[in-house]
């Protein structure tokens, strides 16, 4: 099976007026280097969409192109805005799937925004592309010019003409924007226009985004409505983060793990406002999908945490022998989980639960009592969840040398109470946020104690295995390191416990009349 190729765009589009022709942008582009103007090539496009447009809501474009040098399957994703980049672009050629039947590789990596909804041909388009290409000093292609005049052909908008000018970096990004200013002052005018796909399958019209909140809930309004704002909130934050996941962008696992994780904790916090039965379900099935990220995303954590510490040891020890063993170790867990990861995201249980999701954010079931005001309604919810809490940080001041487990499980807890109270923040403002950067200091805190403790007892297991060798007197060190720290987050968080469990952080929590 033919596998897709990626890459990243960085291009820019641009009106053109009607008085600019082929020859001014040649004597345009002439101070940015050599240009050499291509043949017209003549290209036939196809969108595909769900009835519902839900790739265009989410910003993705999905073509079949025939003609040109670039004839193929392409699949546009939107930039990244966490590290800058420009678009993605995924490509296969016209042979990966049967003729007018989207690739599998395509269709599958779109799972969580189509949800199963079938990816149809909604629009066709002509596009007569002038080319132009400027060569650097070296007479290497460094940047692309194209002056597009394009015709919707098939379609709701079919009839819908426009002239477009496209800027797209080959091998100098440093030569972009002049080229962009260069083509303005020529009286080129920056394109506020949507892609070309979008254009060719709504036309003007302005989409909804795939998964909207709606309006922030307000302490009278019905406590279904904080319940269906956070549900499509962390749907919106899963959907995303399954795209960053497939291209594997830092970061990606752990922010998918937290908004899963935030949705499951505040579905059974907020249990008696929803379906039982519908939650119990979904609750199961974010828990899988995110026990199945948890493995790679505990690995990553443990190779920088290690990496970092190996660093520290001394110049008598004999840290390179160490860190061979470590990253062999961690390095060997980390592809299997990742090949887990893969396969989940490719299984029949994974779209059916992004059905359940999308059904979710449209109409979350919710109870009777989910009909009363959130200012009465929500805040015995975290109140039980604040004591559950309280209870057993009472008894980790009596455990300072007891089981990692303990503390791990009050790590849980803490998770839990701070993204219950985080759920109530669009309701109840500044006064639930401050509760929740308190929480935030102990989960961070109860974080850094579990990750210590991981990494001691992967230490122990390696050292224990590399007995008379090289690494094991620096496996040792680095042992009895992780573990200083474990204790020294004990002693931190029994020191900061009292100010965090304040009353004044839950005056708000009191009932209302």
């Amino acid at each position: 099976m033919t596998e897709p190729t990626s890459s990243l765009e960085r291009e820019r589009k641009l009106t053109a007026p009607d008085d600019l022709s082929a020859d001014d942008l040649a004597s345009t582009l002439q101070s940015l280097g050599t240009v050499k103007r291509e043949p017209v090539r003549k290209l036939t496009a196809v969108y595909y969409d769900t009835d519902d447009y839900r790739l265009a809501r989410a910003r993705i474009t999905l073509r079949r192109r025939t003609g040109g040098n670039d004839a193929g399957w392409h699949l546009k994703l939107p930039p990244d805005e966490l590290n800058g980049d420009g678009r993605h672009e995924v490509t296969l050629p016209l042979r990966a799937g049967p003729p007018g039947q989207v690739p599998t590789a395509l269709s599958d990596s779109l799972i969580a925004i189509t949800a199963g909804a079938e990816l149809r041909p909604l629009a066709t388009q002509l596009t007569r592309r002038l080319p132009f290409t400027v060569t650097d000093a070296s007479g290497a292609s460094a940047v692309e010019v194209v002056d597009d005049t394009v015709t919707v052909t098939e379609g709701r908008h079919a009839g819908a003409e426009y002239r477009e000018l496209e800027v797209e970096v080959l091998s100098s990004p440093e030569l972009l924007e002049p080229t962009v200013q260069a083509l303005t002052h020529a009286g080129a005018a920056p394109s506020a226009s949507k892609s070309k796909g979008v254009r060719a399958l709504v036309g003007d019209v302005e989409l909804p985004p795939l998964v909207d909140p709606g309006p922030r809930p307000k302490p009278k309004d019905p406590a279904s409505a904080a319940v269906a704002f956070h549900v499509r909130t962390q749907v919106a934050a899963i959907i995303e983060q399954d795209q960053r996941v497939r291209r594997q962008l830092p970061d990606a696992v752990h922010q998918y793990r937290v908004a899963a994780r935030r949705l499951r904790s505040v579905l059974q916090a907020f249990l008696p406002l929803v379906d039982e039965e519908w939650a119990r379900h979904l609750r199961e099935e974010l828990d899988w999908i995110a026990s199945v990220m948890g493995q790679s995303r505990d690995r990553e954590v443990l190779e920088q945490r290690l990496v970092d510490a190996v660093r520290t040891l001394p110049a008598e020890v004999d840290a390179a022998a160490a860190l061979v063993a470590i990253q062999k170790q961690l390095d060997a867990e980390l592809d299997e989980a990742n090949a887990s990861i893969d396969e989940a995201l490719k299984s029949e249980r994974y779209r059916r639960l992004m059905q359940t999701l999308h059904a979710a954010s449209a109409d979350p079931p919710t109870t009777s009592l989910a009909e009363g005001k959130a200012m009465k309604v929500l805040p015995p919810l975290v109140e039980a969840r604040w004591r559950k809490l309280a209870k057993r940080a009472k008894k980790l001041h009596n455990e300072m040398d007891g089981h990692d487990e303990h503390w791990h499980k009050a790590r849980i807890l803490a998770k839990k109470a701070r993204y219950t109270v985080e759920a109530c923040i669009p309701v109840f403002g500044s006064p639930a946020k401050k509760l929740a950067k308190q929480l935030e200091t102990v989960t961070d805190l109860l974080g850094e104690h579990q990750d210590a403790a991981m990494a001691a007892a992967l230490l122990q297991q390696l050292a224990t295995s590399s007995r008379g060798s090289r690494s094991a007197f620096a496996l040792g060190i680095l042992y009895a390191q992780q573990r200083q720290q474990v204790a020294q987050c004990r002693a931190r968080f029994v020191e900061s416990w009292p100010g965090v469990s304040h009353s004044k952080w839950r005056a708000w929590m009191e009932p209302k009349k």
